[in-house]
């Protein structure tokens, strides 16, 4: 390395520590070294990978393993993280989703290409295809029974109020109609088996349905993810007038607390443990057969400390039959639920996501055994912690499967 290079590299150095360029432009990971000499920001390796897929418009380099020119850091001094988001950022929507180093492939590709390559928080036409409260196309659907994914129409609308999708491409009548009250999407690429894998789900007749689906496009998949965003939001400005946005934002969408296998028994703790797949959507606790059954075989609510609910490590002394050796039992006003883990890693894992559910205050509207994050709360009990919290939570419930 020449004197000149090394000047520049440290002076690179110096220019990490300036505010703004200590986390990733794009995903706010922390300690970003590797540095787009075009677009003049420091970003992590991870989203480095990304701008290489857009040479025309970013070029990458490692801000401490490659040779740079003194004119590239002239251009990185001038410009840096904050001036880039003051540029690029300056329209971008409410409701649009910007992920961070946590969220899958397909949602950073496209926060990047949505900044960069297509400008479309620059120029606001350029949002069309997931704000105007109205989107048709066709996703591959993962049918309940066989499956097999199938093309299917779908229709999202925000003057119905609904998501609905075909069967056929012809057909005048859905196959099934999705309220917006009670839509969630979340992105499920492990999961589905598909790198752009969405899972979309609702409420049907009180209980959680799910549907998985997937575009090729990761922009296609993307703009549905934010149409659906746009609708909850538009939505719920309707319904909760007096709620500013930031309370709004973050009921637009979730992504899972916690899913993973675990083992269950029934009620009596004499039956035999079964392996069950687990989704943890807030107070809801779902268990299914398999991760990708549309229906949960039954649904748990979680409450809190304050309503005697707790979490022990381990089983009772006197529980029968083979099972995996990590324990957690929950304990509720009314009947204890045993479950086990095959590794101490997901035991501990388990008991964060149960402990944090229980040592947080139910809000009023979790008392009728309906969490927030499933479906809206009702208007009198929105920011009112205050108002009457009726006569107990609900503790569990089944959907028309029985337990097991």
């Amino acid at each position: 390395m020449t004197a000149e290079q090394e000047i520049n590299r440290r002076r690179l150095l110096e220019l990490l520590a300036r505010p703004g360029n200590g986390s990733c432009a794009d995903c706010g990971a922390s300690d970003p070294t590797w540095a787009s000499f075009i677009l003049g920001v420091f970003v992590c390796q991870n989203c480095s990978g990304i701008h290489r897929s857009i040479p025309h418009v970013s070029k990458i380099k490692s801000v401490v393993m490659d040779p740079w020119h003194a004119s590239e850091v002239k251009l990185m001094t001038a410009l840096g993280n904050n001036a880039a988001k003051a540029k690029y950022e300056q329209r971008v929507p409410t409701f649009y989703y910007k992920p961070t180093f946590l969220d899958c492939h397909v949602l950073l590709e496209q926060w990047v290409r949505a900044r960069y390559e297509r400008n479309e928080f620059v120029c606001v036409d350029k949002q069309e295809p997931y704000s105007t409260g109205y989107r048709e196309g066709f996703l591959w659907k993962r049918g309940r029974d066989n499956g097999q994914f199938l093309n299917r129409k779908f229709i999202l609308s925000e003057r119905e109020g609904v998501l609905k999708y075909f069967n056929k491409h012809d057909a005048r009548e859905p196959k099934a109609i999705m309220k917006i009250q009670t839509l969630n999407a979340t992105f499920q690429p492990s999961k589905i088996g598909n790198p752009h894998g969405l899972q979309i789900t609702y409420l049907k007749d009180n209980s959680t349905r799910n549907i998985f689906v997937y575009h090729e496009d990761g922009k296609e998949i993307v703009d549905w993810f934010n149409a659906v965003r746009a609708a909850r939001f538009h939505y719920l400005q309707v319904a909760f007038p007096g709620a500013s946005e930031s309370e709004l934002v973050p009921k637009l969408t979730r992504n899972y607390m916690k899913e993973g296998f675990m083992e269950k028994t029934g009620p009596k703790h004499t039956e035999g443990f079964k392996k069950r797949w687990f989704t943890m959507d807030d107070r809801r606790l779902m268990y299914f057969k398999d991760p990708l059954d549309a229906y949960a075989r039954g649904e748990v609510f979680i409450g809190s400390k304050e309503n005697s609910y707790s979490l022990l490590p381990g089983l009772p002394p006197s529980t029968q039959g083979n099972r995996w050796p990590y324990g957690i039992t929950i304990v509720t006003p009314e009947r204890n639920f045993l479950f086990t883990c095959e590794t101490e890693a997901e035991q501990s894992d388990w008991i964060a996501a149960f402990l944090m559910v229980i040592n947080r205050p139910m809000l009023p509207q979790e008392y009728a055994g309906e969490s927030p994050a499933a479906v809206a709360p009702s208007p009198s009990t929105w920011g009112h912690p205050s108002l009457s919290e009726g006569t107990g939570p609900a503790h569990f419930s089944l959907t028309a499967c029985q337990e097991e």
